[in-house]
This record gives C-alpha cells, sequence and structure tokens, in this order.
C-alpha cells in the first residue's frame, strides 16, 4: 500500500503542525544544521530548519550542486546510487539533523548519514513524518536516534 503525504501537503494546518512537532521533539537537541535528500525531505526540513533557528543543507543527486561536493555511492534494492553534498555543507563536528518524509527500507537515509559522517560532522537524529515500520528501516539505521510522527 502507498503511504500518500499529498493530503497532509494540501492543508496548511496539518503542515503546519507537522513541522512544530518535529521540531518539538528536536528543540533541545542542540542541532547546529538540517539536512534532507531531494525532494520530498526538502519539504519538511526547511521549514524545519527555519523552526529550529538553524540552516538547511540539501543532498542531492550527482551533477545537481553548483560547487565541490562530497559523493556517496550506495547499493539499492534495484542498483546502485549517489548523494553529494558541497564540501561546506556541514562542518566537522557540527550536529546534523537528517529530515524525509518517509522511512521504508532506510536505503537512502543510511547513504545520508554516510555522506554527513564521511564530512566529519555527527548524526544527531533523523527524523520522519512516516515510518513503514515492516520494512525494516529503522533496525538498519539503530546506531541513530530516529523519531518518526506516523507509524504503519
Amino acid at each position: 500500500m502507498f503511504r500518500d503525504i499529498t493530503p497532509l501537503l494540501a492543508s496548511p494546518e496539518v503542515l503546519r503542525e507537522s513541522i512544530h512537532r518535529l521540531a518539538q521533539h528536536y528543540r533541545e537537541a542542540k542541532i547546529d544544521v538540517v539536512a534532507a535528500a531531494e525532494a520530498r525531505g526538502f519539504i519538511f526540513a526547511a521549514p524545519l530548519a527555519i523552526e529550529l533557528g538553524v540552516g538547511f543543507v540539501p543532498i542531492r543527486k550527482p551533477g545537481k550542486l553548483p560547487f565541490e561536493t562530497h559523493a556517496f555511492h550506495y547499493e539499492l534494492e534495484y542498483g546502485r546510487d549517489t548523494l553529494e553534498i558541497h564540501i561546506d555543507g556541514v562542518s566537522a563536528g557540527q550536529r546534523v539533523l537528517l529530515v524525509d518524509d518517509l522511512l521504508a527500507t532506510g536505503g537512502t537515509i543510511e547513504a545520508c548519514c554516510n555522506l554527513i559522517e564521511q564530512a566529519r560532522a555527527k548524526v544527531a537524529g533523523c527524523a520522519f513524518v512516516i515510518e513503514l515500520s515492516d520494512l525494516g528501516g529503522a533496525a538498519r539505521l539503530q546506531r541513530y536516534e530516529l523519531f518518526s510522527l506516523i507509524k504503519y
């Protein structure tokens, strides 16, 4: 079954409350920067960064960022993929909150975590609007602090 965030996005009240609840969970976590992989993660990460009073760093597919980048290559169920971040996107020692709309198998967010750690920053947590519990993503990411608004 496909879990669609479109109805949530169509309601300003529900979208605002989603951002508020994510921020509430991380307000005391000393987050330095919020990062997310394109594209749906951007929808939640940018307003969350504003709510927390920190910057936002995009993690993108190869060739989409106009500056020198760190890259991380990873395996998916259906092949290989790569994610990139500007080399100055995060600094060594910074506490980074990773955000995505959905946690399924955890492959993409795990790659994001590896990319952040490659830049010598610390993954302070991984936040999701929806978690599909049966797909094992949380187990794959057990070394990180995870928070999901909704679990199926």
